[in-house]
Order: structure tokens, then sequence, then C-alpha cells
């Protein structure tokens, strides 16, 4: 069975080849048929594939080990990244293919046949089909009993959320393009094709938004959620020999890389040396429960020696 990890990078490497292919074809066709909702989807697509290649890149960059340098790792390296690519969807995908619509309302193109859109659109909404199946299938690897939302919105991992976002726009998108292009020419008006265009601008504009306020939340610094913290004090409190704990202070530095610092008072018995295996036993219990916790530094102290250790 492949990990959550892996399944994330299948998922990118199978929305880029997607993207690239459905990108030159609906190229193709804006070119015979002068299309611009056609043109504004392939020009959301290139930006789509590029924007994999930064995620893949984001990834593999956040796996380097950490060194003097980066002595906690590189893992927010996705984080930047990610928020590159919701700038990039945002002001490419999104401000181009609106003012190519603008642009089409006010010199629309004669109209011609439209067999070239419909295939190409067909082949691109199996091509988005697929690649969004991927991405779902990512999605779902850890999602549990959570639903879509509510997942989304805990998500830390760009390379699934953006991924699948991206994914779902491009399918929208295409839904726009064809109703644009069907009524358009059944109903003999060109604008109906640069209107579709606005709408799919307006669609990559909000999801870039979207990404925009996630990622910028991951790359400022936020803490795991609340019943974590309180999950993770009771598991404290539950260990032996210790008296009182302060709140958790926690970091996402990544997907699946959270920095965990405690305020601990053992019992006043203990000496400096159990009170060092005391911390080696609670942070085994907090890793056991919670692998994401790569990094856990506690402040310890007995009641009555005095004596600290950290």
């Amino acid at each position: 069975m492949s990990s959550p990890g892996s399944s994330s990078k299948l998922a990118i490497y199978g929305a880029i080849a997607a993207n690239v292919a459905i990108a030159i074809s609906k190229f193709v066709a804006a070119y015979f048929t002068g299309s611009s909702a056609m043109l504004s989807e392939g020009i959301h697509s290139l930006v789509d594939s590029g924007n994999g290649g930064l995620i893949l890149h984001g990834v593999r960059q956040a796996e380097k080990p950490a060194d003097k340098r980066h002595p906690f790792g590189r893992s927010k390296e996705l984080y930047f990244w990610a928020l590159i690519v919701a700038i990039l969807v945002f002001s490419v995908g999104g401000g181009m293919s609106f003012y190519e619509g603008i642009e089409h309302l006010k010199n629309p193109a004669p109209l011609s046949d439209p067999t070239w859109n419909y295939w190409v659109l067909g082949l691109s909404l199996v091509f988005e089909g697929i690649s969004c199946y991927l991405a779902f299938k990512a999605f779902n690897a850890d999602r549990g009993d959570a639903g879509f939302w509510d997942t989304l919105r805990r998500s830390k991992d760009p390379s699934v959320f953006a991924i699948l976002l991206e994914d779902l726009a491009a399918l929208l998108g295409l839904v726009f393009a064809l109703v644009g292009v069907f009524l358009g020419h059944s109903l003999n008006n060109p604008y109906l094709d640069g209107a579709a265009s606005i709408a799919i601008g307006l669609l990559l504009v909000c999801v870039a938004l979207f990404l925009i306020y996630k990622t910028k939340r991951l790359l400022v610094g936020t803490g795991v959620d609340d019943e974590t913290l309180d999950a993770i004090e009771a598991l404290v409190r539950a260990q032996p020999n210790v008296d009182q704990v302060g709140p958790p202070l926690t970091s996402y530095l990544g997907p699946a890389d959270v920095i965990l610092a405690l305020d601990v008072e053992f019992a006043h018995h203990l000496t400096a040396e159990e009170i060092e295996h005391a911390i080696d036993a609670l942070q085994d219990a907090i890793r056991a429960k919670y692998p994401e916790m790569k990094r856990i530094f506690v402040e310890a102290k007995s009641l009555s020696s005095r004596e600290q250790t950290a």
C-alpha cells in the first residue's frame, strides 16, 4: 500500500501530465476556432502545469534533511512554493482569462465550426477527471470520517489541497467553456464565449484567494487544532509523576512536521536523573500517538529540589 506522501506525488505527476496534454490541445483548438473561452482554458491548463511543477519542487525541497543552516529542516519550503502557486493562479490564470474575456466582448470573433472545441473539451474532461480522481485519492488518504469541507479546512498539506482545488476548478472551468461554446453557437451570439472566459477568470480568482488565505496562515505559523491540544495536555497529565502542565505550544513546520513545547512540573521527590527519564517517557508517549510531533521540547522542574532540565 502506498503512503500518503507517495499518493500526493502521484496526484502531482498526474496533474502535470494531464495539463500539459490538455493545454496543447486547447491552444490548437483556439487557433482554428478563435474561441476566447478555449484560449482562456488553454492558459488555465498551462498555468496549472507550471503550478504542479512548483508544488513538486516544494515537496522535494521540504524533504531535504536538517543541517546547520536549517536546524529545523526545510519543511516550510512547501508552503512558500504553494503561496507562489496561489499568486500565479490569481494573476496569470484568473487575470489573463478575465482580460481575454473582456477583449472578446469588445471585439468578438466570428463564430466557426465548434467541432474542434467539442472534441478538445470532451477529451479534457476525461483527462482532468483522471487527474482529479488521483487528487481525491491523496486527499482521502487520512481523511477518516470527516466531511469534505472540514478536511479541506484542516488540511496542512498544499501538495494535496492545492492540486485538488486546481483540478476541481479545471473541471468546472471546462463546464463553463462547454456551456459558452454551446450557447454561443446555438443562439448565434459570440458574446457568450467571452462571458464564459470571464466566468473562468472569476472562478480562478476565487480559488486563488482561498489558496492564498490557507498558505499564508501556514507560512506565518499556525498550531494544531484545539481538540489535539486538549488531548496532548490530557496525555501529559496522565503520565506518572506529573503534577502540573502548562498549555501546550505548537506550530506546523510542514504537513507532517510539528514542533511542540511543554512546561511541565514533576513530583517533588524526583531527582534530576529521574526527571530526565520521565521526559524521555513523556516524549515517547506523545510521539506514539502523534508521530507528526517531530520536535518536542520540555521545560521541566521538580517542585522542591529546584533542579531543572530541558
